[in-house]
């Protein structure tokens, strides 16, 4: 069993490629997806997508320049097994929640597809950048087998660049483990050359994809591998330029004082309907499955 405390977990890290111009993150999650995933007692199927869902939270979030920007992800789905998929970062800060058909989950074999799980899914990926009050949504199908798949055709139809997504996930003991690769073709170091030009042109991105590409589930989700250590080892025939980590954690925005602001947003009317037999309104946080009780008084 792995040692914890002598692991690289909950972190993220962006690299650049000049001479391929190409960039990349890893992100590994340790125990922040622990924390995420204890709130709830979710099957081992289920509980692999959210963990994969928050691992690619977390590679599209860190890309974000605004400290105080918010990117959110959430599953659109009809007709399979999960019926809501919501995670979120900000500031990498990050915390998700899934709801499934206990029901359907048991109809599907051990190793269920995209399909299976989401039936007719779509990706919606939204950027709310604070400081200009920008929103940037892309809605993509969950199409592919896995979500790693699903994250690479939001990007190519969004950034309109070759892109490419890996993602590992493993128990280890108790404890939960997950990892992410994100690789994209930056033509020339350039973002103003032609889109078009961008995706027919690009013999270098070859090299670079297939070695990302060669990156296995067990390496990322390899607790005790060092993720500077993976990114030179995938691209050590070429120079590797590290930028400055990012630390991840989890962190639900739930508290009792926003819960209170909430409610009182309600016509006392509605508030009343809200009310128990005993004056006090029971407010759930989904997200981290708190409760909170909102007496007669304050409501």
């Amino acid at each position: 069993m792995t040692d914890l405390a002598t692991t690289d977990l909950d972190r993220a890290f962006a690299f650049t490629i000049p001479a391929r111009h190409a960039r990349g993150r890893l992100v590994r999650l340790g125990p922040a997806l622990d924390t995420i995933l204890a709130a709830h007692r979710y099957p081992p199927a289920v509980e692999r997508v959210l963990a994969e869902a928050l691992v690619l939270t977390a590679l599209l979030g860190a890309t974000l320049k605004d400290a105080n920007g918010q990117l959110t992800l959430q599953a659109q789905t009809r007709g399979g097994a999960i019926d809501l998929l919501v995670c979120d970062y900000r500031g990498g800060i990050m915390r998700g929640y899934l709801r499934h058909d206990p029901d359907r989950l048991a109809d599907l074999s051990d190793a269920p597809t995209l399909a299976d799980l989401f039936g007719e899914g779509y990706l919606a990926i939204t950027f709310d950048q604070a400081v200009t009050g920008e929103r940037y949504q892309g809605i993509v199908p969950l199409e592919g087998a896995s979500l790693g798949e699903a994250a690479q055709s939001y990007l190519a139809q969004s950034e309109q660049i070759p892109s490419l997504a890996r993602i590992g996930f493993r128990r280890d003991g108790a404890h939960a483990i997950a990892g992410g690769l994100m690789l994209q073709h930056l033509p020339e170091g350039e973002e103003g050359r032609e889109r078009l030009h961008t995706r027919l042109d690009h013999p270098e991105w070859a090299h670079v994809a297939s070695l990302g590409g060669s990156v296995t589930a067990d390496e990322l989700a390899d607790a005790a591998l060092p993720l500077e250590t993976l990114a030179w080892r995938l691209f050590n025939e070429d120079e590797v330029r590290v930028l400055p980590a990012i630390a991840l954690a989890q962190g639900c925005r739930c508290d009792p004082e926003h819960v209170e602001r909430v409610i009182a947003r309600f016509p006392i009317e509605e508030r009343r309907e809200m009310m128990d037999e005993h004056g006090r309104i029971v407010v759930d946080c989904e997200f981290c499955a708190r409760q909170y009780v909102v007496e007669a008084e304050a409501a």
